[in-house]
């Protein structure tokens, strides 16, 4: 039994050196075979069975370690091992639960930072933060500023959420500058988050040139930094430059899917409906399905939206119909946003009515949304060109009706059908309800004017001096407003119109000498040359008196006609132009005018007196055998010739 044993035991030894020595040497291809000898041997030897699993997954053969531990039977004992593989093969609530379900308490650090990290993939940010606090809390070794950088990634997301409060981030390395650049950018910070990302674009090379890296390595760890500054140059309206930073980390061709997933979708926003070839090209990237793993809810969720406005933009109706669908199916907090997507497209169809419809239907069904979908509705029935059941659409707001905005759009639409009266009505109720709800939404000063202005033209001055007394609440000291009362009141209350007046300030206060004087000599009262004048002039000083200033500006006596007679008037009609004078009389066309042959060309001279009409008596312009007929010039650029005879051009040779 002993000769037995005895190279059994050898040959695990043996095998057992190789499997250490390649492990050190990183060549676990080579460790695999090495423990598949041992375990040939000893089927059961739990250490070999741990060196398997271990070797695997430095290989990252994830599936087939965890097939390998379910195989084995070893779940029990492997747990780090089975819930490390379930998180890389993306089964993030499965790891949770093999954690879970482990019963160990309290749990190891190596178990405890995995379900940190799973926390974090499953974007649970509130327990991932109060656990990444504990680990720092509780350990101290190599990684903890890796730990710290995790902590800032996960504060990034919570502030997504204005109501959350996020903790203070240390700004030490160029991550850190990074992260804290996400928290601003997240609370709509953008100048102070570029602010922060160029600092973190500067010490990532200083950081990595030192390590020794590469270009390649540094660019594509730049690229990161430039994409997240690109966002935020997007959101502050310079699209050119976030445009070219997107194009060029797109050139590199980098290896984090991520990365380019946001770049892509990025650069489909900017196109918009132009380049529409090169942004189905970009979100087909951006909608890989290596990409899933990589993004968080909202960015997939971004994308998908994007992805159906883009199918929009291209008009392609039936995959507008498919994609929004999908689109409420798989995110339902988006329904709305879905729905008006495909309604936008049935507009363009022409099928306003069916889209009425879906949104009638979706908004008797979501009360919450009963309210926006309406004006969705109005939009549609605006594009039809239904007026009426615009204006019903919005009377069907209920008391909402009487915000400034919807009453602004109700008289608009009022005035468009013409129905005046219906206008000043809703207004007059709305003055009305404000007075007795005594609501205060916001600044009301511009539909309490309107409306004033609005009854004062149609005559209906009691309601318009109620508006206006409304006005004066607000604002005590406007005196135009003042002076409207005073006008509205003097129709049908003198004796209010007179109390009022007296608030009026005095006519002398108004304006003072030195005001009128100074409009008297602005330049703009007077002519050109007078102004000039008036610039070049030089006020005599105190001390020189003015009598003794000199006058180069000679005044020069005007030049009278040759044939001048004193005794006799100018000519009345001197002013005129000679053709429009009494004694006026048109020359004869000389040589060329003598012998013209009137009527059509190629006609017989003989023939030419009967078609000139020169020659004849003028009829009378009350004949009614000559119909008067009015020339029109017709539409665009290309005008017709006068149905008269061609006009006879003044000099000028062909």
């Amino acid at each position: 039994m002993s000769k037995d044993s005895n190279p059994k035991e050898a040959l695990i030894s043996a095998a057992y050196a190789d499997v250490n020595k390649f492990a050190n040497n990183r060549e676990f291809d080579k460790a695999v075979k090495a423990v598949n000898r041992i375990l040939g041997v000893a089927p059961d030897d739990a250490t070999a069975l741990h060196c398997k699993v271990v070797c695997l997954v430095q290989l990252s053969k994830f599936e087939e370690a965890h097939k390998f531990i379910e195989k084995n039977r070893l779940s029990s004992s492997l747990i780090f091992e089975k819930a490390y593989c379930e998180y890389r093969l993306n089964k993030q609530l499965q790891a949770l639960k093999t954690i879970d379900d482990a019963g160990v308490q309290p749990l190891p650090a190596n178990l405890k930072e995995l379900r940190t990290q799973i926390l974090y993939r499953l974007e649970r940010y509130e327990e991932c933060l109060d656990s990444y606090k504990d680990i720092i809390k509780n350990t101290s070794d190599e990684y903890e500023d890796e730990r710290r950088t995790n902590l800032s990634a996960v504060a990034a997301n919570l502030a997504l959420d204005k109501n959350k409060d996020v903790p203070e981030v240390p700004e030490e390395t160029y991550e850190h500058y990074f992260n804290s650049a996400c928290i601003q950018s997240n609370r709509q910070k953008y100048v102070e988050a570029e602010r922060k990302l160029r600092t973190s674009e500067k010490l990532c090379r200083e950081y990595l040139e030192e390590e020794g890296a590469s270009e390649e390595e540094i660019v594509e760890e730049l690229d990161v930094i430039r994409v997240q500054l690109a966002y935020c140059l997007q959101l502050q309206g310079k699209v050119k430059e976030a445009s070219i930073i997107y194009a060029d980390c797109l050139r590199h061709k980098p290896n984090d899917v991520a990365l380019v997933a946001v770049a892509s979708n990025n650069s489909v926003v900017i196109n918009k409906d132009q380049n529409v070839f090169d942004s189905k090209k970009k979100i087909r990237a951006a909608l890989a399905e290596a990409c899933d793993a990589k993004l968080t809810s909202r960015q997939k969720q971004i994308i998908a939206v994007n992805n159906c406005l883009l199918a929009l933009y291209t008009n392609a109706s039936d995959q507008v119909q498919q994609l929004t669908q999908k689109l409420a199916q798989t995110y339902p907090q988006v329904e709305f946003e879905s729905l008006l997507i495909r309604c936008s497209q049935l507009a363009k169809d022409k099928k306003h009515k069916e889209a009425i419809g879906l949104l009638q239907k979706f908004a008797s069904s979501r009360q919450s949304f009963e309210f926006v979908s309406k004006f969705a509705i109005i939009q549609l029935q605006l594009q039809q060109g239904n007026r009426k059941d615009a204006i019903e659409t919005l009377l069907s707001l209920g008391e909402a009706k009487y915000k400034p905005g919807i009453v602004s759009a109700l008289v608009s639409l009022y005035q468009g059908t013409n129905n005046t009266p219906a206008a000043s009505a809703l207004l007059k109720s709305a003055v009305e309800w404000y007075k007795k709800n005594n609501v205060s939404s916001g600044d009301l000063s511009d539909m309490w004017r309107q409306a004033a202005e609005f009854h004062l033209r149609g005559g209906a001055a009691e309601t318009a001096a109620g508006s206006l007394e409304e006005l004066l609440k607000l604002k005590p000291n406007d005196m135009k407003v003042l002076a409207q009362l005073v006008i509205a009141y003097a129709k049908f209350n003198p004796k209010r119109a007179l109390e009022i007046s007296r608030k009026l300030p005095k006519l002398e206060t108004l304006t003072t000498a030195s005001e009128i004087d100074a409009l008297e000599a602005a330049n703009w009262v007077m002519s050109t040359k007078a102004a000039k004048k008036s610039a070049g002039k030089i006020e005599p000083s105190p001390s020189t008196p003015a009598e003794k200033k000199r006058n180069n500006n000679r005044k020069r006596k005007g030049k009278l006609p040759k044939n001048y007679n004193a005794e006799v008037g100018p000519d009345p009609e001197r002013w005129l132009p000679k053709y429009e004078r009494t004694g006026f009389r048109k020359k004869r066309g000389g040589a060329r005018g003598k012998d013209v042959i009137k009527g059509s060309q190629g006609m017989a001279t003989g023939a030419a007196d009967q078609y000139d009409m020169s020659n004849r008596v003028n009829l009378s312009k009350q004949s009614p055998a000559t119909p008067v007929y009015r020339e029109e010039a017709a539409p665009g650029p290309r005008q017709q010739h006068r149905k008269g005879g061609h006009k006879k051009k003044k000099g000028g040779r062909f």
